[in-house]
């Protein structure tokens, strides 16, 4: 997909388990709950409950603490809403006169986390779920046509050999440029091909042959055994790599310089049956060039190409595997793009994972992006969908996408990712047929624990739990001591604080993601009502699936 931190090492501070909000607070006159309304919310610590607001005019009512120690409450405001494209305003008031609180601003993301390399796999993916590829004639994308099978022996490429690919010349792939490349390295798995007009400062053979070896025999097997077997349509028994200058020049240089570019990318319209014979009608990665000169845009070295290469190609090897199991193999449509790119996300972890416990090195280049990602997203959970619409996509969002991956796969086996490929069902409700539980649910769940997983001196429900990260704990404080520009806060999810009956937070709430408040009531305080609506008076819409998520601290 995208680009990968190129300059930045954070090998010994990432720390994992077993490895190694907010809306916008306003100061107004609350809109009290009417007399006697109101859902009773009765918790011990530790106990959460999740209530709709349709239920009772979105109120609820916790009691008086008659307690000589303080009560805290962990309360979110979120959209449980299993599809796409779901939003709407949304505003949260106690019942008392409101006060204002402070939200924390957001990292910036260093210059080479390319949004103009996030947006182009979107774009990609929508492609694929349309079926509308711009650079084949509508005509010849109405049918399939039918496949011959043959019973011949797969015939792998000869090294030397040189073939001529189709490549998406732009960033809307609305056109395709004829590339001559040289199959240079082929393995059990993979075959290397690259562009002859390449430059001639570029990856000399043993460097070639290296990169080969890490996808050939490491990448290819963990992604197909976590994720599902890959076709052939082409029969030539591998997946080609193609190394080729046009992926570099897709960005000026100007453009690499300012927005970052695209480091590879795999393209459905090879392998999507009414259009493959109009692309290149087999399985292909495609990558940039070693180019240290800054011949076709900015700058590539060899040394860039070895890290950088692998976890964009183990990213994008997912998305293949995908396309392949929901269309090819069922007949049905792709994964929705926010569960394909979470789980691309996830075997990016898993590729650096397999480098524990020898190379803490490595296991940092391929997992440093994901934390990033999630860093931006828990940063300001309410502003990124956590269900993110087809044509668009935001770093914080692909972060949200990883997490709630990271967490299914936690809470229901290694062997989940597996079992949603094999099916034709996509997005939430793949999720809960898979898992056995309403999206709702597990939506709601993972709200909590991204808050509550490692809380010090709290003990969470083992559902509220991520099992193989320790984020507030280990992993950011780690990132935030080594890289506090990029990593400010120790944990960067700071949920708005306010007493119980003074709250006052208003936003916007999209498709699965909501605005964190932390409540407080004093010893002996005061009963207290919430009002959960749209506008303080108008109920929120269904179709948004609002729910208010209350866990309590202490």
């Amino acid at each position: 997909m995208g680009v990968r931190f190129t300059s930045l090492t954070l090998c010994s501070g990432i720390a994992l388990a077993a490895a190694c909000g907010s809306g916008s607070p306003t100061t107004v006159t609350p809109t009290s709950c009417a007399a006697g309304a109101g859902t009773p919310i009765t918790l011990g610590v530790g106990a959460y409950t999740v209530v709709d607001p349709a239920t009772d005019s979105g109120c609820v009512h916790f009691a008086a603490n008659a307690g000589i120690d303080s009560t805290e409450y962990l309360v979110v405001a979120q959209s449980a809403a299993g599809t796409t494209g779901q939003s709407a305003p949304f505003s949260l008031k106690g019942g008392a006169a409101a006060v204002a609180a402070s939200l924390v601003a957001g990292a910036n993301p260093p210059a080479n986390r390319s949004p103009i390399a996030v947006q182009f796999d979107w774009t990609l993916r929508q492609m694929a779920r349309t079926g509308n590829y711009p650079a084949v004639p509508a005509a010849l994308q109405a049918a399939a046509p039918a496949r011959v099978i043959t019973a011949a022996p797969p015939t792998p490429p000869t090294v030397g050999s040189v073939r001529v690919f189709k490549v998406c010349s732009n960033l809307a792939c609305s056109a395709l440029k004829n590339v001559a490349a040289k199959a240079r390295v082929v393995g059990l798995h993979i075959a290397v091909y690259v562009d002859t007009l390449a430059p001639a400062a570029g990856l000399d053979s043993a460097e070639l042959d290296s990169l080969k070896q890490v996808f050939d025999t490491r990448l290819y097997p963990l992604d197909t055994t976590a994720f599902g077997g890959v076709s052939d349509i082409d029969n030539n028994s591998v997946v080609i790599v193609l190394m080729t200058g046009v992926v570099n020049s897709l960005v000026t240089r100007t453009q690499c310089e300012k927005n970052g570019f695209v480091a590879g990318f795999f393209a459905a319209g090879d392998l999507n049956p009414p259009t493959a014979s109009q692309f290149n009608d087999g399985e292909i990665f495609y990558s940039v060039v070693a180019d240290p000169d800054s011949t076709l845009s900015c700058p590539h070295t060899a040394g860039q190409l070895d890290v950088l290469t692998p976890v964009t190609f183990v990213h994008e090897f997912q998305h293949m595997i995908s396309f392949v199991q929901h269309v090819l193999v069922r007949g049905g449509a792709p994964e929705e793009g926010w569960l394909d790119e979470g789980l691309s996300k996830y075997a990016e972890e898993l590729a650096g994972r397999s480098y524990l416990p020898g190379n803490p090195q490595q296991f940092s280049n391929y997992l440093i992006g994901d934390l990033y990602d999630a860093y931006q997203y828990l940063n300001a959970p309410s502003a990124s969908p956590l269900l993110i619409p087809e044509d668009n996509g935001t770093l914080a969002d692909i972060g949200a996408s990883w997490l709630f991956t990271r967490y299914i796969v936690d809470q229901f086996g290694d062997s989940l990712p597996h079992r949603l490929h094999t099916t034709t069902l996509v997005g939430s409700a793949n999720v809960a047929a898979q898992t056995g539980q309403p999206f709702t649910t597990t939506v709601t769940r993972w709200a909590l624990a991204n808050w509550v997983s490692d809380l010090p001196g709290f003990t969470a429900p083992s559902e509220l739990q991520y099992t193989s990260w320790h984020f507030r704990t280990s992993t950011y404080p780690s990132l935030n001591s080594q890289d506090p520009g990029d990593f400010p806060l120790t944990y960067p999810l700071v949920p708005t604080p306010s007493g119980g009956a003074t709250v006052s937070v208003s936003g916007t709430l999209t498709s699965g993601s909501g605005a964190y408040v932390r409540l407080f009531q004093p010893p002996q305080g005061a009963a207290f009502s919430l009002h959960f609506t749209k506008d303080g008076a108008t109920a929120l819409p269904a179709a948004l699936t609002p729910r208010l998520d209350i866990i309590r601290i202490r």
